[in-house]
């Protein structure tokens, strides 16, 4: 019975000991499987922030996993990985170099009829009454003096009341875009008998009898020969609230490389001012941060480096206050060849009866003052920022710019209700577009 006992004992001890090591080896099991998830999550397939196991390259150390500001701690939707890896770790894996970030331009002013295509659909009705655009009745005038395009001379749409309704400047092309109805709920949508204006130096003309939008291009030569000034304004206003970490380095490091290109290619030719602005929200440490034009490149690249991404909250932005204090705020170049805004951002300004109001009296007054509005959409911008950015550069003579998911760089970035585009470096395009506004 004894003997009995003890072997009873003896296999009781077997057992416990064997689940007991069969336990630890599943918890070591498990732990690797929970690293190796843990990596897939923070690096994504391949390319940007992935690890390189047997050089070390690439990798990185998280001493703090818990998320920052903006992150979410659940792990990124398979569907939101992109190849180039998580959104939300690249740009503290990967050496920012410029010409990583990918976008694309689509020029409305230059498809029209797809434009008119655009607006006549549900989306286009439905956007252009949100932010209470109502017609885009335009007027093409093409100036020339002595056969070449005159730029910067101002054009002016003027109604049987003798009152003001477009005021827009000419670019080197010779072009100057007048709106009518844009903004009047149809007082002055297809009016006929308008009057166009055009000076330039002590050159004036006047043409009557202007119907729109029938008459679509209207040709006006001054006769002698206008000068061609040199001065060119570019300014930066960028977004710098935390949603636009994802990609405010990689931005920083095209501007920078941009601002350079150009100051090769024409700082020797041209009399060229840059400016730096920033902007986040209100409650926020500061709304709008403004540096003056200043002929220093290496101080402008200066600002543009120690900005960091951070604040914000909500996903609508200050963008009424950063488009006032660009455009009221700066000594834009009484005459110039290019006045240039480029905005970057992710995110539309607060919808409201005053905010809406007061962007559209923005764009208006940046078209009569030359100021062309490119905006630059990055991640997170949705259809109806897209749309208000769209208007804003036909309305101004400028262009949309937007980052596409090529690069792999940040978050989804919304694909552009247009046709088919190139896809290009970010510093490429941009100093591609520069170079188009300011040469002859």
């Amino acid at each position: 019975m004894q003997n009995t006992n003890k072997f009873i004992l003896f296999r009781t001890l077997v057992i416990i000991f064997a689940l007991m090591l069969a336990a630890a080896c599943s918890g070591s099991m498990n732990s690797e499987s929970d690293r190796s998830n843990s990596r897939t999550t923070e690096t994504g397939d391949t390319g940007v922030g992935s690890t390189d196991a047997e050089s070390g390259e690439g990798s990185s150390t998280k001493e703090d996993s818990s998320p920052s500001k903006g992150e979410s701690a659940e792990p990124v939707p398979e569907s939101e990985r992109r190849k180039g890896g998580d959104r939300r770790y690249s740009s503290q894996q990967v050496e920012v170099k410029p010409g990583q970030l990918t976008a694309g331009e689509w020029d409305d002013l230059a498809v029209w009829q797809r434009f008119g295509n655009l607006l006549n659909s549900k989306e286009g009705d439905d956007n252009a009454r949100y932010w209470s655009f109502h017609a885009f009745n335009r007027l093409e005038v093409v100036v020339t003096s002595g056969g070449r395009a005159v730029s910067d001379a101002i054009v002016t749409l003027n109604d049987n009341q003798r009152q003001q309704v477009w005021e827009a400047r000419t670019n080197t092309d010779g072009k100057a875009y007048l709106f009518a109805g844009l903004y009047d709920n149809g007082q002055n949508d297809k009016q006929s008998n308008y009057k166009v204006e055009v000076q330039a130096g002590q050159f004036i003309k006047s043409l009557s009898d202007i119907n729109l939008p029938e008459q679509g291009t209207l040709k006006v030569d001054l006769g002698g020969e206008a000068e061609l000034a040199n001065q060119v304004d570019i300014m930066f206003v960028v977004d710098t609230t935390g949603s636009m970490e994802d990609e405010l380095r990689y931005l920083e490091a095209e501007l920078k490389d941009v601002i350079g290109r150009v100051d090769q290619q024409h700082g020797q030719q041209l009399d060229m001012r840059l400016s730096a602005n920033f902007y986040k929200d209100k409650f926020d440490d500061y709304t709008v941060k403004s540096f003056p034009f200043t002929k220093d490149v290496d101080q402008v690249v200066r600002k543009l480096a120690a900005e960091k991404a951070d604040g914000g909250g909500d996903y609508p932005e200050a963008v009424d206050a950063a488009l006032r204090d660009a455009i009221h705020g700066h000594d834009w170049s009484e005459q110039a060849r290019a006045r240039l805004l480029f905005l970057v951002l992710d995110a539309p300004p607060h919808y409201n009866t005053k905010v809406v109001n007061e962007i559209q009296e923005l764009i208006q007054t940046a078209a009569a003052d030359g100021i062309r509005i490119i905006p630059v959409a990055s991640s997170g911008v949705d259809v109806q920022t897209e749309y208000l950015l769209r208007f804003m550069a036909v309305a101004t003579g400028g262009t949309y710019l937007f980052l596409t998911d090529d690069s792999g760089i940040g978050g989804g970035h919304l694909e552009p209700a247009a046709g088919e585009y190139e896809v290009k470096p970010l510093n490429d395009l941009l100093v591609e577009m520069i170079n188009r506004y300011v040469q002859p």
